[in-house]
């Protein structure tokens, strides 16, 4: 993430409070280093030529002095590169030493080879373009005055010590105009240079904020985002995303995590999704934490099969803001129904108490009248019974709401459990078959007790009543989920499972196979596992079972 877009300009000089002097960056130093391997490649040349070549120009008047003075010009060059690898002195320094030493050099080597007439000055304004540009063109007049004193001296040195020796006034005062054209040029193209690199360093600091904009917004945004490569490598995320996926710290760009071997699922459809773009796909349930999450994929370059761009939209926020709305109309429906149903429903249970105490009803009358009204009167008892069980699991619903969790010991709980379903339903503990591989240490459920207890009430009286009831009929299993910090609660029987057509209709409300029954067991079952973070599900598999998927305690204590 970037921390500040304001950082240095690396125009200027980088200057600490303690620092003697300023310190540039590397850039400098390299350009420097380069015009100083320049110069020992000039310097080279110029002695092996003058030495290969016996009728040169090239120290014409003084082969030796110039010998000597291109060699020691060589070895200055050397310990030049020596000081720009440990930058001492300071860089200025070292570049107004450099060109002065230029100046000096080919001064002297100039003089030994007749004068300007053997035409090395014109050597002069390469090493003025390099000092004016790597300067920035600070120094680059500074260059250009110091070369045409230099000349000049020379010429008046020649004058006076050279037998015969014609002044070079016009060709001095040419090549003192050229340094200083040269001198304004460089000046000229370093003003554009930092220009230039100004308005690119501006230019960052706009990607840069533009950058940092989009990073805080994709942040921000209340949905997972991903940037998969048309390699399946996931090169960007947000938070949300990783907490979604648990990527932590795996998520890395110049190692980037591979989605079909973290999340293969997500995987599946995304290839699903660049073969065919106008599929449609149901809600995914992540494996990482249950988290049920729809999907959405948008290619960045209109092209499937290059780099997507994965939004994952977590449904349990609009699921929980669903619900809100869901209990505030089930307060009003269940106070409806305590107003409406409970009280003529009390009534017609009253009255139908008093005639059975009637006497005519009870005893006077043929046998055969007295056989029908009882039979009635069994109707009426049975219909205002069943009627009052739909009212105390309507009831039931209200309760969603007010959760209370804890973490419980799941082995300890579901003998508990066991042993009060028996003594209440006069089962048999025989019937009852408990699975697990875990340790109880292990078995630590985050999970409201009253709703737990309500949840495996109803799945296991369903399991009795489809079961054959008979030695371990009814199966309660926990394992540990894969691929995610959750347990699985799993309840079977040995009955004959749920027919196929049924299985999209069993946690439907009022939907049931029982004459006596409510059909709303399975329902409120499902209601209180949401209202916990869980889940419930039914599992086809050979005679089918409920499993309750619920949150692992135990990966926090």
């Amino acid at each position: 993430m970037i921390t500040d877009i304001f950082s240095p300009s690396l125009l200027e000089p980088k200057t600490g409070l303690n620092s003697p002097a300023p310190s540039y960056p590397d850039s400098f130093w390299h350009s420097l280093y380069l015009f100083n391997v320049s110069r020992i490649i000039i310097t080279c040349g110029l002695a092996i030529f003058a030495w290969s070549f016996q009728y040169s120009t090239l120290g014409s008047h003084d082969d030796t002095l110039f010998f000597y003075t291109a060699s020691l010009y060589l070895l200055l060059s050397c310990l030049f590169t020596l000081l720009i690898k440990l930058r001492k002195p300071d860089f200025n320094w070292q570049l107004i030493q450099q060109v002065c030493a230029d100046v000096i050099f080919i001064c002297v080597m100039s003089y030994a080879s007749g004068g300007l007439a053997g035409g090395l000055g014109i050597l002069l304004m390469i090493s003025l373009a390099g000092g004016g540009l790597i300067s920035k063109g600070k120094l680059a007049l500074f260059f250009a005055a110091i070369a045409t004193i230099g000349i000049l001296l020379q010429e008046i040195y020649a004058f006076l010590y050279i037998d015969s020796y014609t002044p070079q006034l016009t060709h001095a005062a040419l090549l003192s105009m050229g340094y200083f054209v040269v001198a304004w040029l460089a000046h000229r193209l370093a003003s554009r240079a930092i220009a230039s690199e100004k308005l690119a360093f501006e230019r960052g600091i706009d990607l840069a904020n533009m950058a940092q904009i989009n990073q805080l917004i994709i942040q921000d945004l209340q949905e997972g985002v991903l940037v998969v490569d048309k390699n399946g490598n996931i090169r960007q995320s947000n938070q949300y995303a990783e907490k979604l996926l648990n990527l932590g710290s795996q998520f890395d760009y110049f190692e980037p995590c591979n989605l079909a071997d973290h999340t293969p699922e997500l995987a599946s459809r995304l290839s699903c999704w660049r073969d065919n773009t106008n599929i449609a796909f149901d809600l995914l349930r992540l494996p990482q934490n249950n988290t049920l999450v729809r999907t959405r994929f948008i290619s960045i370059k209109n092209n499937p099969h290059a780099s997507v761009i994965i939004y994952l939209e977590d449904t349990s926020r609009f699921q929980s803001q669903i619900q809100q709305l869901k209990l505030a109309a089930l307060g009003r429906l269940t106070a409806n129904i305590a107003h409406e149903i409970r009280n003529p429903l009390s009534s017609i249970s009253h009255a139908a108490e008093l005639l059975e105490e009637d006497e005519h009803y009870a005893g006077n009358g043929s046998h055969s009248e007295i056989d029908s009204n009882r039979r009635l009167l069994r109707i009426i008892h049975d219909n205002t019974q069943r009627l009052n069980r739909i009212v105390q699991d309507v009831l039931q619903l209200n309760r969603r709401d007010k959760v209370k969790s804890e973490i419980i010991d799941a082995t300890e709980f579901i003998r508990h459990f066991v042993n009060d379903f028996c003594l209440t339903e006069k089962i048999d503990h025989t019937v009852f078959q408990l699975d697990t591989t875990l340790d109880d240490s292990t078995c630590r459920i985050d999970f409201d007790r009253n709703h737990l207890h309500q949840i495996l009430w109803n799945l296991c009286r369903n399991a009795w009543r489809h079961c054959r009831q008979q030695q371990g009929s009814i199966t309660i299993g926990f394992d540990r989920c894969s691929h995610s910090n959750s347990l699985c609660l799993d309840i079977g029987d040995d009955g004959p499972g749920v027919p196929a057509h049924q299985i999209k209709q069993l946690f439907e409300p009022f939907f049931t196979t029982a004459s006596n029954g409510t059909g709303l067991g399975l329902y409120i079952a499902r209601e209180l596992c949401e209202a916990n973070h869980a889940s419930l599900e039914y599992v086809n598999l050979e005679n089918g079972f409920f499993r309750l998927i619920c949150k692992d305690a135990s990966c926090h204590v």
